[in-house]
């Protein structure tokens, strides 16, 4: 493992100059390059969000390097992150290009499984909102995104403030070519297989054509991670007619109907779905805004956590219960795993030039693992160059006035 605290003077990692550091980030560390012969893309692990953090985050970032050979940057204090570290029997060694004003060893030593630190003295509160992305240029989450803009690493995960993760990631990586605004994507549980739920939180009060342009993202998402080669789209609205639903909804039925613009891929549009149709399996990307789908996700998982509290005081209710649980325990195991958010590895944050992963706020190390997992399997598939495919060629976004 290596620890690059000290570039060399006047350049970035990969050997060309650096364009200065006006948003107030640490200077590019010297960092393997993102890709190279093959080898897993650099993740960027902002170590410092999420309710336990930095613990969770270290310790699941390092079980993600050393299952899976992924390589790793991990963002935050130095001071916190290097116990932790050693505890897992992590050692860092060797300081990139130390006082001798060029590149160390670790630039052409890129090794799958090997885990960078890369300082970031301040930190995003969860509970900050937005602002916290212009307050807090040198946190952890803004240090992990300058990582992705200066080419060093491929991809973002995080398990801090959502709002502020969004905000942070838009301030600081570039969207992708007519895409207006990102959107979030979460993957619920359903069967037989999975359902992708996108706006789930980044933009509350998108135009129609925005809900069009999720589509395409959820299409390629659902293509790359799901392994669905047509996916069905459905819309999110009070009733399955048609005209059902504001006119937010109506209008995007009728774009979603309508042949994609500016040369984009054809979108299997099956017509409106419903709250009750969420978990049903109907289709496999439910489209909405960003407002109506965080409060659908909200109420899914307090729902499931009702459920699950009934279910374990109905089974330790008789000794009779806790005979037929026990008969049956391989099925509620599979039900609970089904069930837990940190089997899924988080929000993906979609149209901005680089894989973002939003983890859940409360995820332990087994979580964190996974989110980086998914973090790399989302960078090595090429997401982003699936979505520009799905969008065809970029000519800008051409809204019209909200009605």
């Amino acid at each position: 493992m290596s620890d690059p605290t000290e570039p060399a003077p006047g350049h970035a990692a990969g050997g060309q100059p650096d364009a200065g550091h006006a948003d107030g980030a640490h200077p590019g560390p010297a960092l393997p390059a993102a890709v190279h012969s093959g080898a897993p893309p650099l993740v960027a692990v902002d170590a410092m969000g999420g309710d336990h953090a930095p613990d969770a985050i270290v310790a699941g970032a390092v079980a993600a390097a050393r299952e899976h050979g992924l390589r790793i940057a991990l963002t935050g204090r130095p001071g916190q992150l290097r116990p932790l570290l050693a505890g897992l029997g992590v050692t860092a060694h060797g300081t990139a290009g130390h006082g001798s004003g060029r590149h160390g060893p670790a630039r052409h030593g890129a090794e799958p499984g090997e885990i960078w630190l890369v300082p970031a003295e301040d930190s995003v509160d969860m509970g900050e909102g937005a602002l916290a992305g212009w307050r807090r240029p040198r946190s952890s989450i803004a240090v992990a995104c300058q990582l992705v803009r200066r080419g060093q690493a491929a991809a973002v995960v995080s398990a801090g403030s959502t709002g502020a993760i969004v905000a942070t990631a838009r301030l600081r990586l570039r969207p992708l070519p007519g895409v207006a605004r990102p959107a979030l994507a979460v993957v619920l549980p359903t069967r037989p297989g999975p359902t992708l739920l996108l706006d789930a939180g980044a933009i509350a009060d998108p135009k129609p054509e925005m809900l069009v342009q999720f589509a395409q993202l959820g299409v390629a998402y659902a293509q790359v991670a799901l392994g669905i080669a047509e996916p069905r789209v459905g819309l999110l609205s009070i009733g399955a007619e048609p005209g059902k639903g504001n006119k937010l909804a109506r209008r995007a039925h009728e774009l979603l109907e309508a042949d994609p613009p500016h040369g984009g891929l054809p979108i299997s549009f099956t017509g409106n779905v419903e709250g009750g149709d969420l978990l049903a399996g109907k289709v496999d990307v439910i489209v909405t805004d960003g407002f109506t789908g965080n409060v659908a996700l909200k109420t899914l998982e307090g729902t499931a956590a009702f459920a699950g509290r009934q279910l374990r005081e109905a089974i330790g209710g008789s000794r009779a219960a806790r005979l037929g649980a026990l008969l049956q325990r391989r099925g509620l195991r599979e039900l609970s795993e089904r069930l837990d958010a940190e089997t899924y590895g988080g929000a993906a944050l979609l149209g901005l030039e680089a894989t973002v992963v939003i983890a859940h706020g409360a995820v332990a190390a087994r979580g964190a693992a996974v989110a980086v997992r998914l973090t790399a399997d989302l960078a090595s598939a090429g997401i982003t160059d699936k979505i520009r495919e799905r969008l065809g060629p970029a000519r800008g976004a051409h809204f019209l006035r909200r009605p």
